[in-house]
């Protein structure tokens, strides 16, 4: 471990437009890990291992999910004013952990977005470090789920309805040589694992109706339906699980496999 962590040395580059290249000369390394290795992963979860102790002890003002190298922070209160005040105690805590441990915030991949529903306004709020604002977003990725600050799951559905497009082009394309089987698969791999990603969250949405719609289009074009026609047969023919049957089936999954969270009668 010694060997792995110490005397290494990094260099610069920078590339121009003409075949002239500029190199830094050769610093040694003394905090860090070396990019892209395999043990990089592993130390860099031990080194952040304590950031959510060491926030989430201020009478639990805010919950800290960490996912990898993803860190969020969520803070809910019900009085405007006490919670732009528990957002800058944590952020206070958070900052010290930082420069106690010589890392730095990437203002570039730092935002923050208010969660409301759409009756209820936004609290006016400001937030800074070392002078540079940070930016109010009203949709962000979270792990591969698009969320926005409402909770309506249109940006995310829109997501989905480009992917699916795709996917129901490429089926189409290999209708004509490719058996009904191997069209399965591919309706599987393409199609289904995309609709049923998170369909606990958005299964529900007044927009999922569209997703629905882009599902019939291709279980028609793997049949050689016309556009008319029901696909109640189709999908039991395919053994497919039409949109909302998914939805209801995740929704099943999830409640057996964490029973725990649940009270029973």
């Amino acid at each position: 471990m010694k060997s792995y962590l110490s005397d290494r040395y990094q260099s610069v580059l920078l590339r121009n437009t003409s075949p002239k290249n500029y190199f830094s000369d050769w610093e040694k390394v003394k905090l860090g890990v070396p990019q892209g290795s395999i043990l990089g992963t592993l130390l860099f979860l031990l080194y952040i291992n304590d950031l959510p102790g060491s926030v989430n002890n201020l009478s639990n003002l805010s919950k800290l999910t960490l996912f990898a190298d993803d860190t969020n922070i969520i803070f809910t209160h019900p009085n405007p004013s006490e919670f732009e005040e528990n957002i800058n105690k944590v952020f206070e805590k958070l900052i010290t952990w930082f420069h106690i441990n010589s890392l730095s915030l990437n203002l570039n991949k730092t935002y923050y977005m208010q969660f409301s529903s759409k009756t209820n306004c936004e609290v006016n709020m400001n937030k800074n470090y070392k002078s540079n604002p940070i930016i109010n977003v009203s949709c962000t990725n979270f792990l591969g789920l698009t969320l926005d600050s409402t909770l309506s799951w249109k940006p995310h559905i829109d997501q989905l309805i480009s992917k699916l497009n795709s996917a129901c082009y490429v089926i189409r394309s290999l209708k004509s040589f490719t058996p009904l089987e191997t069209l399965r698969m591919i309706y599987f791999s393409s199609v289904h694992s995309i609709i049923s990603y998170g369909i606990i969250f958005w299964g529900n949405s007044n927009h999922s109706n569209t997703i629905f719609k882009l599902q019939k289009r291709v279980i028609r074009i793997m049949m050689n339906a016309g556009n008319r026609q029901s696909c109640c047969e189709l999908f039991r023919e395919l053994n497919i699980l039409p949109l909302y049957s998914q939805y209801i089936l995740s929704l099943l999954l999830f409640v057996v496999k964490h029973i725990n969270m649940f009270k029973l009668n």
